[in-house]
């Protein structure tokens, strides 16, 4: 099984993974032959695959030479989500991901159910997600994942710092689940990357949405970091989209964007050898 970097189309160096986060097969093939030879792999989520559907979405960009990181984030019984993994399988996706809130018996069920049907070497990667990239330390305890804060007499940066903590624990906590489990890796924000790493080893797999070049504005993620310094603390792949997508005409557009976040990466990877 090929890796997510491509044979054929793509950057052997790249470690961008390009999300076509758009609504229709034309803006896809736009994108995809703009950046097919820059970037190492594509993603396909929720907006394209409940516009189009997930399975001709995964089809028309195999026909464009394109691997498939299908980011559905997959949570349901055990006994669902198993049969949703075989599927995305026999879609010929090189990655699909579900939640690690699921839990450990949803996703060793998956992946045995995997192992019977595939080879090792021939079924996806499976990546579970840890924390999202927008949730704030109020978001994770208004739904109870970490203890509310208690008014004290600390200062701003002792609270930032406290829930900081906090997130971290919860992120390692569910990679470390997720690895037991017998995942292949997960997505996690470069914020955590460091301290997954040193968890869980340099075999696993960590790929890091909330990555934002100088150059692009945060939007919606809140805990982001530039693509130089993701790839420095042990991310192995990087998701960038809106940067990319949204870039200006006075850096080049699309073009212009991934050559200049695909230096930097370059850079900093010559650093961390």
């Amino acid at each position: 099984m090929r890796d997510l970097i491509l044979n054929g189309v793509g950057r052997e160096d790249s470690r961008v993974i390009f999300p076509f986060d758009v609504h229709s097969l034309e803006e896809v093939e736009k994108f995809a032959q703009l950046l097919a030879l820059k970037t190492a792999c594509f993603k396909i989520g929720k907006q394209l695959s409940t516009a189009v559907g997930a399975p001709q979405a995964v089809k028309f960009v195999h026909n464009l030479g394109g691997e498939v990181f299908l980011d559905l984030k997959f949570n349901d019984i055990p006994e669902t989500v198993a049969k949703a993994g075989i599927e995305a399988a026999h879609l010929g996706v090189r990655m699909f991901n579900v939640h690690a809130l699921g839990g450990s018996v949803m996703m060793s069920e998956t992946m045995e159910r995997l192992d019977k049907e595939f080879s090792s070497s021939s079924r996806p990667k499976v990546i579970a997600v840890t924390v999202l990239t927008s949730y704030t330390y109020e978001t994770l305890a208004e739904v109870g994942l970490v203890p509310p804060l208690m008014i004290t007499d600390w200062d701003d940066e002792e609270v930032k710092c406290s829930q900081k903590i906090e997130i971290e624990r919860l992120a390692v906590k569910l990679a470390v689940l997720a690895q037991k489990s017998g995942l292949d890796g997960v997505v996690a924000s470069p914020q955590e990357t460091a301290l997954i790493r040193e968890a869980c080893g340099k075999d696993f797999l960590i790929i890091t949405p909330g990555v934002r070049p100088a150059f692009a504005a945060a939007n919606d993620q809140k805990r982001i970091m530039t693509p130089a310094d993701a790839v420095r603390v042990g991310a192995d792949y990087l998701v960038i989209g809106r940067p990319i997508s949204a870039a200006s005409e006075e850096i080049g557009g699309p073009v212009g964007a991934i050559d200049l976040i695909n230096e930097e990466i370059s850079q900093a990877m010559s650093e961390r050898s």
